[in-house]
């Protein structure tokens, strides 16, 4: 007989833990505090045993949410949503010429964006296993930016915002 590996037990309060550790780094960062936001998801995720599973979750959830907002932002507009990256110096670059992190963060979101959240899974997932942790702080920290960015968007044209968003906000 050969010895198998058994999932632990789902833990059901895991989703509500991750969208706390966003809550509070989005109104850390909300605050100005970038570092402070950047501290807060990693203290709490490496402060679990399934720390990487829940850094994919937290920053799915991030670009999940960021998609929802896009989707809304672009419906009944006259132009779609656009995409745009900026150099160090303020000039537009593609996708391609991005930093690594900012590069993973644009693919994610646009794979979220048009349904693919497998595809934006694995985007994290290569992060994850590839990045150094400066990179993925930085890549947090985008979907953190973007999500406050448009969650005020949103808000401003009165279109939805999840409330978790909008309580960290407040």
């Amino acid at each position: 007989m050969e010895d198998v590996a058994v999932d632990p037990q789902p833990d059901p309060d895991r989703r509500q833990r991750i969208v706390e550790v966003a809550s509070q780094a989005l109104a850390a960062m909300n605050a100005g505090a970038d570092e402070g936001a950047a501290d807060r998801v990693t203290a709490a995720i490496s402060a679990n045993p399934t720390s990487r599973d829940d850094a994919q979750e937290l920053m799915l959830l991030l670009f999940g949410e960021c998609s929802a907002m896009v989707t809304a932002l672009g419906q009944g507009a006259e132009a779609p949503v656009k995409m745009q990256v900026y150099d160090d110096d303020g000039q537009e670059v593609s996708i391609d010429e991005a930093d690594p992190p900012v590069r993973t963060a644009v693919r994610t979101l646009l794979a979220e964006v048009h349904g693919d959240s497998e595809a934006a899974r694995t985007h994290i997932q290569i992060a994850l296993a590839n990045a150094a942790p400066e990179e993925m702080v930085t890549l947090v920290i985008q979907a953190l930016r973007w999500t406050i960015r448009l969650a005020h968007e949103c808000t401003t044209r009165d279109l939805p915002v999840a409330d978790w968003i909008t309580d960290a906000l407040s």
